[in-house]
């Protein structure tokens, strides 16, 4: 009897959860994982359950994973030294060898692994099957911090979504299968490149008008210049914190991420911490937003 009220409390918590499973049901919800979570077994074990869930809930997930830190691992098991270009790594030829090796190989399939092993039916793809996704050299901007001027540097084969062909996934989702997506695409030059993760997810997301785009991170969301949470932001509010100088360095490009899926016909992206337990059900499934949700406005 004791345990009574404990199942009573689970009960009430499921009976929460329907209205915002029937605001998702048929919907397409593109996560971006990575980060420390995706290292850690019993989170990535807990991410894979999320997943489940959601597609057993009527949701069409879509994951879209990254994987820098066992790319460098990998480079240094090799010896192959790395050239670093404004903070950035450069991508030459062997290194993008190992790119698709690490992001379209081990990592893919260990993620696929966790899904089947919690009863979800994934499959592994990465940009190149089916053309899914056409990419262009992509070139970024440092400032000087000697002159401070903005100085244009070539990663290599560093790439940019330029196309999403959403007939693979659009078969891929009709099948009840969960894609689990590398982010590495060909150029129209025939060239492999190795493509950030939170844009590739931003490209599919807003090729597909995702009900939402969820980008898992290792912090807990868009902070203010207290350094507190920032619940909720509109498109106009992420350019104006960009200018004063509240958003910086690495939280600028995730920002502009999600501007550009919400000009896509995205409703809202959610950047949230990957680190707390079941952040993907605490975020679509209750009442309690696990980040910082942004909107059109």
């Amino acid at each position: 009897m004791t345990e009574l009220p404990n199942v009573h409390v689970r009960a009430e918590v499921l009976a929460q959860a329907l209205p915002h499973m029937q605001r998702y049901d048929q919907e397409i919800v593109v996560i971006k994982y990575g980060g420390h979570a995706m290292g850690d077994r019993a989170a990535a074990e807990d991410f894979a359950e999320d997943i489940v869930l959601l597609e057993q809930s009527g949701l069409k997930p879509i994951v879209v994973h990254g994987g820098g830190p066992q790319i460098g691992k990998m480079l240094d098991r090799l010896g192959i030294q790395s050239e670093f270009r404004g903070g950035l790594r450069v991508t030459d030829e062997a290194t993008v060898e190992v790119v698709e090796m690490v992001l379209a190989g081990s990592i893919n399939k260990q993620i696929v692994g966790w899904i089947s092993a919690e009863g979800g039916r994934a499959i592994g793809l990465c940009g190149k099957d089916g053309n899914m996704v056409r990419a262009k050299r992509a070139m970024k901007t440092v400032i000087d911090p000697e002159n401070h001027t903005e100085q244009a540097i070539d990663l290599g084969l560093v790439g940019e979504p330029d196309h999403v062909e959403r007939g693979v996934l659009d078969a891929v989702l009709k099948a009840e299968l969960i894609p689990v997506l590398a982010p590495v695409a060909y150029g129209a030059d025939g060239q492999t490149y190795n493509v950030n993760a939170d844009t590739f997810a931003g490209a599919i997301a807003g090729a597909l008008r995702a009900k939402r785009l969820l980008l898992l991170t290792d912090v807990p969301g868009v902070l203010d210049k207290d350094k507190k949470l920032i619940p909720e932001l509109t498109v106009e509010d992420c350019r104006r914190l960009i200018a004063d100088g509240t958003i910086t360095g690495g939280m600028i490009p995730k920002i502009e991420t999600c501007m550009y899926a919400i000009e896509r016909g995205v409703e809202a992206v959610v950047i949230l911490d990957g680190k707390v337990n079941h952040a993907v059900l605490l975020e679509l499934f209750t009442d309690y937003g696990a980040g910082t949700l942004i909107r059109r406005g």
